[in-house]
């Protein structure tokens, strides 16, 4: 019985490792493809491409969602797939990657705020003091100009925490629907709204920004990444995780990736890790810890804690 327990365990580290290691390539991959690519368009592209995937799996399945649900689940999509993501690629092209990748890990304090408000859940001093630490960490990366970081925009910097807050909000709304219907369902038919509601803004971008579709094999192989590994493998991965282990012992696993999407970023792209990212990173990884302390936080028990 332990070691079946043991076996579980271990199976659900390695998913979410997987899974969250995934997630921080996303911001190096996505910094080099939207080079090429305009954010809203390589959103398209994305979840048309997981689309096909999941979507595929819930037609052969026949597990569809009952019409009532259907107004939830556009917004759903527009708030996890248009705002979300677009405001993630967006603010990865205008800062740097592991400015993306450290932002937005602070979504699972915005979660937990999310969860007070809407679902009524009742916030511990740990979570309280959780929050406050990864939001004044939030603060010094984005608010303290650093001279010698000139890739990184205070402007991107905010957009990037617009993605943080909006997938906060985006985990609190599917978590009511992911009870009912599976993980794989609910994020199928955000992909579906998100990409009907992102299509005006791609077809606008693409109006006033002239692309080469001439792409290159690593930008098409940037494409396949982010479209079919960190959305439609990473998603599984992560879901099966959490039904291998509780809740409040996979919610750790999150923060692999900032600190994958910070090697990438530095390792790949040379970008300059300044003083006030590791304070922020400090800041921020020491309130996630303090909000996961209590298993009764939103963000301990979101099954869809990520990019």
């Amino acid at each position: 019985m332990m070691n079946e327990k043991w076996k579980k365990q271990l199976w659900g580290s390695i998913c979410l490792s997987l899974a969250a290691a995934i997630w921080g390539g996303v911001y190096v991959v996505s910094k080099v493809v939207l080079d090429v690519i305009p954010p809203f368009t390589l959103l398209e592209i994305r979840f048309a491409i997981a689309l096909v995937i999941l979507g595929g799996i819930v037609v052969a399945q026949k597990r569809y969602v009952a019409r009532r649900d259907l107004p939830a689940m556009m917004a759903i999509g527009f708030v996890g797939v248009t705002i979300s993501i677009g405001a993630q690629f967006l603010g990865t092209k205008l800062s740097t990657a592991h400015m993306g990748a450290l932002i937005t890990s602070a979504s699972p304090a915005f979660i937990a705020l999310f969860a007070v408000w809407m679902l009524r859940e009742r916030l511990s001093f740990y979570q309280i003091a959780g929050i406050v630490l990864a939001t004044a960490g939030v603060l010094v990366v984005v608010g303290i100009p650093d001279g010698s970081d000139t890739s990184s925009s205070l402007l991107g910097n905010l957009i990037l925490l617009a993605a943080a807050v909006s997938w906060g909000l985006y985990t609190v709304m599917s978590k009511r629907f992911t009870a009912v219907y599976s993980s794989l369902v609910v994020t199928a038919y955000a992909a579906l709204f998100g990409l009907l509601f992102s299509s005006p803004l791609m077809v606008w971008e693409l109006a006033v920004t002239p692309v080469n579709w001439s792409l290159g094999w690593q930008t098409l192989l940037g494409i396949l990444y982010i479209g079919a590994i960190s959305t439609a493998v990473a998603f599984y991965l992560w879901n099966k995780g959490f039904e291998l282990m509780s809740a409040g012992s996979a919610a750790g696993f999150f923060f692999v990736q900032p600190i994958v999407g910070t090697l990438f970023g530095w390792l790949l792209l040379g970008e300059h890790l300044s003083l006030g990212f590791f304070l922020g990173a400090c800041f921020i990884l020491l309130g996630v810890a303090l909000s996961n302390v209590s298993k009764k936080g939103a963000s301990s028990e979101a099954p869809e804690g990520t990019m």
